[in-house]
């Protein structure tokens, strides 16, 4: 089975293809290519939605045809499904990506999947690019998918069974990085930018709030985190270089402290197995650091699981193996039909979520 991922949702333009052998216990990457917007939106300090919407524009098409004709000779007869990214995210971004999505389903009638982008970034922790096997993940799983617009904790029963526990009631902890950043004139993204000053920065030089880590539940709020930073930045009278690094420093600390706790509060209380780490987030070392190093203090035995750098950021490899077990679980997906005409964009998509105690 081969499979396209088209991934549009916010700022990357993405496209992959991933081939599935040995009766589903073997996948290959053929391809993932990835134009990134970052040049373009680093002079207005963050993503301008109808800019991101014409960059895909222009970039659609030359992405799709590098990452297919440099593996395929007749992709319309060789290519057995198409997954395309259709929420959450921007909704000029995503209509390009499925409208083009489309457009390739009927011209060559193939099978076209509507995919969950927060799911698929979850699914980037299950395939092992050394050996190109399946990781085996013992489930039920904690997810935890830290991004520029979501923060969420996802129970995952088995891999096609959701329940989302908690999200952000306001800002995202990516969207906290990148506004920090903006604050500190430290230029576009910002989640990498803070996260390499605050290598230099004391993490305990300022006591910034952790805002709702007591609270008996599983969501998170950073934008008093946010404002605090503010406060402290305009009190400052004299703006040195260590003194942005103590921020940066200080800050990271707050937001990997209450996504930490929040996630090892799930971890005891629903007896999981695994954890997963997920999202652009997923990158910041620190936050990858100390989860590793909470979960093995653990007396229970629990495996933890994180992508590679690359397949943190959106990408579309995780659209297409998210592609492969919607398929999986549910093989009648395979046979073409006119179900692309009923797939919308929905930039407020929600997990399919199960009911506690199921």
């Amino acid at each position: 089975m081969i499979i396209l991922g088209i991934e549009t949702s916010c700022d990357e333009t993405a496209a992959s293809l991933i081939k599935i052998s040995n009766r589903g216990e073997k996948v290959e990457v053929l391809s993932n290519v990835v134009a990134s917007q970052i040049p373009i939106h680093r002079r207005y300090g963050g993503i301008i939605p109808e800019v991101a919407a014409r960059a895909h524009l222009i970039n659609v098409f030359p992405v799709i045809e590098q990452a297919i004709f440099s593996k395929l000779s007749n992709p319309q007869r060789q290519i057995d499904a198409i997954g395309v990214t259709n929420g959450p995210g921007l909704i000029t971004s995503l209509i390009v990506g499925v409208e083009v999505a489309k457009v390739l389903s009927y011209t060559w009638q193939i099978p076209l999947v509507p995919i969950n982008h927060l799911l698929a970034h979850l699914y980037a922790n299950f395939l092992s690019e050394k050996d190109n096997q399946w990781k085996k993940i013992n489930f039920p799983a904690l997810c935890l998918v830290v991004s520029g617009g979501h923060t969420k904790l996802i129970l995952m029963k088995n891999k096609e069974r959701f329940l989302e526990l908690g999200t952000t009631v306001d800002d995202a902890a990516g969207e906290a990085f990148d506004k920090v950043a903006k604050l500190l004139n430290l230029g576009y993204p910002g989640g990498p930018i803070v996260s390499r000053r605050a290598r230099q920065g004391d993490s305990q030089a300022i006591i910034f709030p952790r805002p709702m880590i007591k609270q008996a539940n599983y969501n998170f709020s950073f934008s008093g985190l946010k404002t605090a930073v503010k406060y402290r930045v305009a009190k400052e009278k004299k703006i040195n270089q260590q003194f942005v690094n103590d921020i940066c420093a200080s800050f990271q600390q707050a937001a990997v402290d209450v996504l930490i706790s929040k996630t090892m509060r799930a971890v005891k209380g629903f007896k999981v197995n695994s954890v997963l780490l997920a999202g652009g987030v997923a990158a910041n070392q620190q936050l990858r650091q100390q989860l590793a190093k909470r979960i093995t203090q653990l007396s229970k035995k629990i495996d933890f699981f994180v992508p590679p750098i690359k397949l943190c950021t959106d990408n579309a490899l995780m659209i297409a193996l998210a592609t492969y077990f919607k398929i999986n679980s549910k093989p009648s997906l395979l046979k073409y039909r006119t179900n692309w005409q009923k797939i919308k964009v929905d930039p407020n998509l929600e997990i399919n979520k199960i009911k506690r105690g199921q």
